[in-house]
């Protein structure tokens, strides 16, 4: 009696808490269906303003649907580890570039660890790690389980923040799993602006403070550059720049006055650089690809003065004819200051209410150097450098003991808030880049839910009639407990915030068919019985003891296939993997508990028969 109130009682709990976890999803899904009955914009927004605290939170706490269902995005990124060990090295040389420049064309061609093909060419070329490695004394071995862990390290950090990031834009339930020992697979539901979150992703968010050098140093370099170009015979290309590099020095010398004394007959960088009479050089839109691409070339940074490089603009200013030009500065290579001292960004407005900027607040150690650095600097331009682009160079007009600074040159609050989230979670130990890209749309997702439904329904309604059929009154107890095991499954799902994606639906339908397989077997061992002479309690009592062990080894099986199939698989195999194993516990409860209440139920009403089985 006691065991019979205590299944009770678990069935009675079991099934108000499945309804409390979907209840919110029923919420969510009747204020979406009322806010698109509104034939008015105005009175959905009234609706919707009102009734916002309980919009939000029914849409927080209900069922989400995975990426195939919702629509969003699908990435593979792949963190440059090339990168991350060059950083590591010290007493560089020609020779290690080279190596360094073969492992990336490997990298690039193959999923092969980077330290296993930095540790192949320093094998062919007959070096020791520890040249450019750690300490001199480290063998090979201890050097590549230390650079193991940077790159293990590395991978870590960036999935974190990369977590950090998508979290603070708001897409709810990401999915983010490593793949090998670069790669990151993400998964970003319900997201529409694509080109905003891959500038969010991608970026690697290495702010530096620099020190500019003095405008007469960067125009002695450029002619410096342009002279070396004139030797060696380069031009500025034709292609893909639009105009004629006649016509981008005519728009260049219309803008503003350009200064004298420039090479008249030869001046390849002067075609697509000019300079003002402040000394601020420039270049166009059209010349911005190839004057970049110059300026990484390894020659022209041989020319630069000593610790100094060139950096363009994150943003173009306007010329006098509307022509975008893209300031270049020369400043110093080595940081006055780094982004690891900012512990608050915020997105606002400047002092005239117009121009976005993003206000920054650093740390005691980060106070007291900026307190020293604009105090030693007064009259000087420092620029503010995010991830190689100057965002702005203000002249320091005095000493800032407080810690904060702005960044500014920033075209939208949605770039600024943009800004302020990657500066809030932090930078990346190396890039990033996006090697696979895939968008679901909206419209393709309303598909896949109506062919998921569909095939769901049609499952559960031919098991639920051949039961009906079969096994006659028994085979209603097995459909309610069918029904039982979807909402308990579905309701696991929301209330963990789990994602039911269209592998999930799969394993919801292979759940049907262990559920009623379950049944089954039961079914056919009371029947056993109750064909060899005994009374119909018994026979349950005696079916339900004998099926148990068959059903229980099948469902444990499954358990650790599913589990197996979680922890090694990624993405959809995941999500078919996670409902497989919430159905398979919910069938195990609901064919041996639920299914025998309801018997003591009807045969304690006398509504059961030996004929009650088929």
């Amino acid at each position: 009696m006691k065991n019979k109130r205590f299944n009770l009682l678990l069935i009675a709990v079991v099934t108000l808490v499945a309804v409390w976890s979907l209840w919110p999803t029923w919420r969510d899904y009747s204020f979406s269906t009322h806010l698109g009955s509104f034939k008015s914009g105005p009175d959905s927004l009234r609706y919707a303003m009102s009734n916002r605290d309980e919009i939000e939170n029914a849409r927080k706490k209900s069922l989400k649907l995975g990426l195939d269902l919702k629509g969003g995005m699908h990435l593979v990124m792949e963190v440059d580890q090339v990168d991350l060990f060059e950083q590591k090295a010290w007493n560089k040389d020609a020779k290690f570039a080279a190596i360094m420049n073969t492992v990336r064309t490997k990298a690039s061609q193959s999923d092969a660890r980077v330290i296993d093909l930095i540790s192949a060419e320093f094998k062919n070329e007959n070096m020791r790690l520890s040249r450019y490695f750690y300490d001199i004394r480290n063998s090979d071995q201890e050097i590549v389980k230390k650079l193991e862990k940077e790159s293990d390290d590395a991978l870590g950090r960036a999935k974190e923040i990369i977590r950090n990031r998508i979290d603070q834009y708001g897409v709810a339930e990401p999915v983010i799993t490593t793949q090998g020992s670069r790669k990151l697979i993400i998964e970003l539901p319900g997201v529409s602006d694509e080109n905003r979150v891959r500038n969010l992703l991608k970026g690697t968010a290495k702010l530096e403070f620099r020190l500019l050098r003095d405008p007469e140093i960067l125009v002695r370099t450029l002619d410096r550059l342009n002279t070396y170009l004139v030797q060696n015979s380069v031009a500025p290309p034709s292609a893909p720049v639009a105009d004629s590099s006649a016509a981008v020095s005519a728009r260049l010398k219309a803008a503003k006055p350009v200064v004298a004394a420039k090479p008249t007959s030869a001046k390849p960088l002067y075609d697509v650089i000019g300079i003002f009479q402040n000394g601020t050089a420039y270049t166009t839109e059209h010349s911005k690809e190839f004057v970049v691409s110059l300026l990484h070339r390894s020659d022209i940074q041989a020319l630069l003065p000593q610790d100094t490089e060139l950096l363009l603009s994150a943003k173009p200013d306007i010329g006098k004819n509307g022509e975008k030009l893209f300031p270049i500065y020369l400043v110093r290579k080595t940081p006055e200051l780094t982004g690891g001292v900012i512990t608050e960004a915020k997105a606002t407005f400047g002092s005239q209410g117009v121009q976005p900027e993003v206000l920054m607040s650093m740390n005691s150690e980060g106070t007291s150097k900026w307190a020293r650095i604009t105090g030693a600097n007064i009259g000087k331009r420092i620029a503010i450098v995010l991830d190689g682009a100057v965002y702005s160079a203000p002249v320091v007009q005095s000493k800032i003991p407080s810690g904060n600074s702005v960044i500014n040159g920033i075209e939208s609050l949605e770039e600024a808030k943009d800004l302020e989230i990657v500066l809030k979670a932090g930078a990346l130990p190396a890039p990033v880049r996006i090697i696979e890209e895939r968008s679901v749309g909206p419209s393709l997702g309303a598909d896949y839910i109506r062919a998921g439904v569909l095939s769901l329904a049609w499952a559960f309604c031919a098991v639920s009639v051949f039961m009906l059929v079969y096994y006659k009154k028994a085979g209603i107890a097995a459909d309610i407990a069918l029904v039982l095991n979807i909402v308990i499954v579905l309701s696991v799902l929301a209330g963990f915030n789990a994602s039911l994606s269209l592998p999930g639906i799969a394993g919801i339908v292979l759940t049907i068919g262990m559920a009623v397989d379950a049944n089954v077997l039961i079914y056919e061992r009371i029947r056993e019985e109750l064909d060899a002479g005994k009374a119909l309690t018994s026979a349950i009592e005696v079916g339900y003891d004998r099926a148990f062990s068959s059903i229980l080894d099948s469902h444990v099986t499954t358990l650790c296939a599913a589990f197996l199939l979680f922890t090694y698989g990624i993405g959809p195999i995941q999500g078919f993997a996670l409902t497989l194993m919430i159905g398979t516990a919910a069938s195990l409860f609901t064919s041996i508990v639920v299914t025998k209440e309801i018997f003591s139920f009807l045969i304690g009403r006398n509504l059961m028969t030996q004929k009650s089985f088929g």
